[in-house]
């Protein structure tokens, strides 16, 4: 895989609580740089990425009830309807964690479908948080999303006990149908993380490192 073909498959990620306006600009900056699919930042920051990545191929990404899922579905209409109003392309919903561990699976899904109508036309990325769940509760949780008409699910959010693995995005890769994509995230780090998580079926990947593990692999 040439540096082209894995940069592409990179939403370049900033998330942290202390996030200021020049590590915005930065991490904007490498996504051009580098060729990277999208930029993914928490909401306040969303018209400043726009900005930053505006006449760039670079597409702009937030996140809706992060980290944690336990909005309630109207706040996370809202956060995916004004995301999508103020320049969003893609949104990354975590989905109600406890309700899903519960087995409520059909408020879980009816939470994700209020999200997916809320964001019209932007694609819809479901948070599933697999540290958290039980093979059966990922694999419930994967066709929630799918029923509810999300266009990815994706491992985790980098906030919880653990991150990706392969043998996640493997399950949740032949759980969902080929119209749903997989992104891998949390903890991906290196080349060979990434390289493990394409192998296992991720379409995306999620990640701060993204500009190191391009280096990495031209060095």
């Amino acid at each position: 895989m040439n540096k082209a073909e894995l940069a592409y498959y990179f939403d370049h990620t900033i998330l942290k609580a202390e996030t200021t306006s020049r590590d915005v600009d930065r991490v904007c900056q490498e996504a051009i740089d580098h060729h990277f699919y999208a930029v993914c930042v928490n909401p306040d920051w969303i018209t400043r990425a726009v900005a930053n990545l505006k006449g760039s191929h670079v597409k702009t990404c937030s996140v809706v009830g992060f980290p944690f899922g336990t909005n309630t579905s109207l706040v996370k209409a809202h956060e995916a309807a004004l995301a999508v109003a103020q320049g969003a392309d893609e949104v990354d919903m975590v989905l109600s964690i406890g309700k899903m561990k519960e087995g409520l699976i059909d408020e879980v899904e009816a939470d994700i479908r209020t999200v997916v109508e809320a964001a019209q036309t932007a694609v819809v990325k479901v948070i599933i948080e697999t540290c958290y769940l039980s093979e059966d509760e990922k694999i419930n949780a994967c066709r929630a999303a799918e029923n509810a008409g999300a266009h990815f699910v994706k491992t985790s959010t980098g906030f919880g006990s653990g991150g990706a693995t392969a043998a996640d995005v493997r399950l949740m890769r032949q759980t969902v149908s080929d119209h749903v994509h997989v992104k891998a995230s949390g903890g991906i780090a290196t080349l060979a993380d990434v390289l493990s998580m394409i192998e296992a079926g991720a379409h995306r990947i999620g990640t701060s490192a993204g500009a190191n593990i391009i280096a990495e692999l031209t060095s």
